[in-house]
């Protein structure tokens, strides 16, 4: 019963994810978020012959847990015809500084656009940084930016900066401070990606196939309703023989 019990918990951490998957699977940059199902020891069953209370003479116990995860794989581009929206083809996040002197943040969410101040930055305000990581500042007369596919910026017939675009090491410990955002320690292995390839007028779709986490739910719905029925009939048989005994 506790077994069935912890299916039960691990089941709808796993359902959690699955309906965020299928919520944010139109969000511009959004990675699909994953369960890995483990086993963690705990406990014993005692058999015939083994005496209670000995340990090591039982059955050992295991229980399911879920483990989460982050699939890194890019989505698809999809064309925009806006000068100021960016997709990485390849490898790469953009970087983005938080407020007050924050920690840097990344995403492939290359809604950009430009503020009061003539200042590159994202859906949420926070400032694009450059190659050599200061805020990319466009000329006030200088038209519209030509984004070439190193992330060179080009405007008025001069480059006036650089798009920072780097890449994990190790990307699964990036951790997720939003829905398309991620911040990363020097333990990730950040690193600027030598050669981009940037596509100016296009936005990268999430990740999530929807198919996919339809199917998940069904298996889910499956696997809970048969845990559900394990612990009822469980709860019958130790009834009925308490039932006996009184």
């Amino acid at each position: 019963m506790y077994q069935n019990a912890a299916s039960l918990s691990a089941l709808e951490r796993w359902q959690d994810v699955v309906t965020q998957n299928l919520t944010s699977s139109q969000v511009t940059g959004y990675m699909r978020r994953t369960v890995q199902m483990g086993g963690m020891e705990g406990g014993e069953t005692f058999v015939e012959g083994a005496t209670p209370g000995s340990q090591g003479d039982g059955l050992k116990g295991y229980f399911p847990e879920a483990r989460f995860a982050i699939a890194f794989n890019p989505g698809e581009n999809h064309p925009t015809r806006r000068k100021l929206d960016l997709a990485i083809a390849g490898p790469g996040f953009f970087n983005l500084q938080m407020p007050d002197d924050g920690p840097i943040a990344y995403t492939r969410a290359g809604q950009f656009s430009i503020n009061k101040e003539r200042m590159l930055v994202s859906s949420q305000g926070f400032e694009v940084l450059s190659a050599d990581g200061n805020p990319i500042q466009l000329l006030p007369q200088g038209g519209e930016p030509e984004i070439l596919p190193d992330g060179s910026i080009k405007q008025g017939g001069a480059i006036v900066g650089k798009v920072g675009i780097t890449q994990p090491e190790f990307p699964s410990r990036m951790v997720p401070l939003t829905i398309d955002l991620f911040t990363a320690d020097d333990s990730a292995g950040m690193k600027e990606v030598e050669e981009p390839d940037v596509q100016q007028g296009y936005l990268e779709g999430s990740n999530v196939k929807p198919l996919r986490e339809m199917v998940d739910l069904v298996n889910i719905s499956r696997a809970y309703e048969a845990n559900n029925k394990l612990i009822q009939t469980r709860d019958q048989l130790l009834e009925s023989a308490l039932e006996k005994l009184t």
